[in-house]
């Protein structure tokens, strides 16, 4: 086994912190230090994009044909639209989720001036006064408000108050960290990919583990938006692994339990050789897996293809239920992926072909190909095959 040991009560910590960060997308400064600090904590130097995205390299035997593995720091929120004659605010989302989940949420509004905290209530909240127009209100942004926790009762209170348009709201994450390993909060998506990948670079740092190539540690700061990784891959990388979260619903296979390895997302397939190597270090290293496949869902290995990054690209999850809401997960989850990190982290490179951008046929990859593989000169059939 080629697994290491992971710090959980570390990974937890982490994880736990990282939730008490607000970072909707645009608002990422303040986790972007921390993490920084963190990483530099762990004794690796860090290089920032202009924005804030993070890279942070970890020392294998040659830079060519670098893996990395990335992670978001960006969440879900929302901003002021309008300020409303009633006093209150009209919002509109910051990444891709309903208004049926903010409906009863406490929020902290981000203002030049300080932080108001607030409730976001449907239009008509009090059954009191609405009696079952409560229950037929329709679900949409256009259909929820932000009572503001202060005097405002009208626009000219907002005004005030130093509140305005395009403010940036962030949803309060209310963790709850269960005795039986269930974790309860909002923004697990990604806060609990970026505590794995620590707890993974701690565990490699604890052991002084040896690697074939350089491992990039990625954080990127608008995955929420879909920018993500559009900008932060270097030419050294030949292959990265996002880490992320995976659906625990009706119709799919991931798991609260173990790693779910995505063999495909709404922009298409997986790489076919990276996707296979992990479930084989899963295999090898007794590490649970189940695989699954996401109609309705990208990640930072998305932007970075469209960015026209030639990596290869594979997606680990650890199983969200009610993802995009209140989404509940388990440590066992992101145990398994940090241990599953590790031991990619320290296999060996099996595609040499992979440390030049550019080459010719030789020791390119193959798929199986059935009757077609009867085609293929004996000298390409020879070839060394797949990661």
């Amino acid at each position: 086994m080629t697994r290491l040991a992971i710090d959980h009560e570390y990974m937890l910590h982490m994880l736990e912190k990282l939730l008490k960060i607000p970072s909707p997308t645009g608002y990422t400064d303040t986790v972007v230090r921390f993490v920084t600090g963190e990483l530099e904590r762990q004794g690796l130097k860090v290089e920032m994009t202009r924005r804030g995205a993070i890279r942070a390299i970890r020392p294998g035997k040659r830079e060519e044909g670098a893996r990395a593995i990335v992670s978001h720091l960006d969440t879900l929120g929302a901003q002021v639209k309008q300020l409303k004659d009633n006093g209150r605010l009209e919002l509109v989302a910051i990444g891709h989720w309903s208004a049926r989940f903010a409906e009863g949420a406490r929020a902290t509004v981000f203002t030049d001036s300080g932080t108001y905290t607030g409730t976001i209530l449907p239009l008509k909240a009090s059954g009191h006064t609405f009696n079952d127009e409560v229950d037929t209100a329709p679900v949409g942004w256009q259909h929820v408000e932000l009572r503001i926790d202060a005097l405002s009762r009208n626009k000219d209170d907002i005004i005030r108050l130093g509140i305005e348009i395009g403010d940036i709201i962030a949803i309060d994450p209310q963790p709850e960290f269960l005795h039986n390993g269930f974790i309860v909060s909002r923004h697990l998506d990604n806060k609990a990919g970026v505590a794995v990948m620590l707890a993974a670079l701690k565990a490699l740092q604890d052991e002084e583990a040896e690697m074939p190539v350089d491992l990039h540690f990625l954080f990127t700061i608008a995955e929420e938006v879909g920018v993500g990784a559009s900008s932060v891959i270097s030419h050294n990388i030949a292959s990265m692994v996002a880490v992320d979260n995976g659906t625990t619903a009706p119709g799919q296979n991931s798991d609260e339990f173990g790693v779910t390895i995505a063999m495909a997302d709404q922009t298409g397939p997986f790489d076919y050789h990276l996707a296979r190597k992990l479930v084989n270090l899963c295999k090898d290293n007794e590490i649970r897996y189940q695989k699954d496949i996401f109609r309705y869902y990208r990640s930072d290995s998305a932007s970075a293809i469209e960015a026209g990054a030639d990596v290869r690209t594979a997606l680990i999850t650890f199983g969200v239920d009610a993802s995009h809401g209140y989404e509940r997960i388990h440590t066992h989850a992101l145990r398994s992926l940090a241990e599953l990190i590790t031991a990619y982290a320290v296999s060996p490179v099996v595609i040499k072909r992979d440390f030049k951008e550019t080459s010719g046929v030789k020791g390119f990859t193959r798929q199986p190909a059935g009757e077609a593989e009867q085609d293929l000169s004996p000298a390409i059939a020879d070839e060394e095959l797949g990661e």
